[in-house]
């Protein structure tokens, strides 16, 4: 039998909110410093270590052309990286404010319209209305293309 809902770690990035399906997030963690990585594509802050990996840092923002959240202090204290698994390599996520984990039923999601926010049809896996507006359910695995995820799998190194 198919499952009928989806767990979604929910985070904020600029004004929206946005899902990942919680089986691609390995953990949450506070900001940190990145080392930045020369001749990196732009959206990459860097690399930082956790734990003896390095780990690739992305800025969707930059990617997608996201104003940052203007944070009150204790929004900074739940900004940070999400770090996913995306087929066995992990990267981080740079988010401005984590939300928390929601279960979504599958037939609360709609197909995401043309474009959302500046993150383009491509990268959105659906929407769920909400009462404060819309729940962007991200496809991390259409985030990058194959070749994309080759180069910042050579970062590991």
């Amino acid at each position: 039998m198919a499952e009928q809902s989806n767990q979604l770690v929910t985070f904020q990035l600029g004004e929206e909110l946005y899902g990942i399906n919680i089986m691609d997030v390995k953990e949450i963690v506070r900001a940190q410093d990145i080392r930045a990585i020369p001749n990196a594509p732009s959206y990459v802050e860097g690399i930082f270590h956790l734990r003896n990996e390095i780990i690739p840092i992305i800025n969707l923002h930059k990617r997608f052309h996201i104003k940052k959240l203007v944070a009150a202090e204790e929004d900074a204290l739940l900004s940070g990286f999400v770090i996913l698994d995306i087929d066995g390599m992990k990267l981080g996520v740079i988010i401005d404010r984590v939300s928390r984990v929601v279960t979504i039923a599958k037939e609360q999601v709609q197909p995401p319209p043309q474009i959302v926010s500046g993150i383009g049809s491509e990268y959105v896996h659906g929407v769920v209305r909400q009462e404060q507006g819309y729940l962007i359910i991200l496809s991390i695995r259409d985030l990058f293309n194959p070749k994309e995820l080759q180069k910042l799998s050579e970062l590991h190194r």
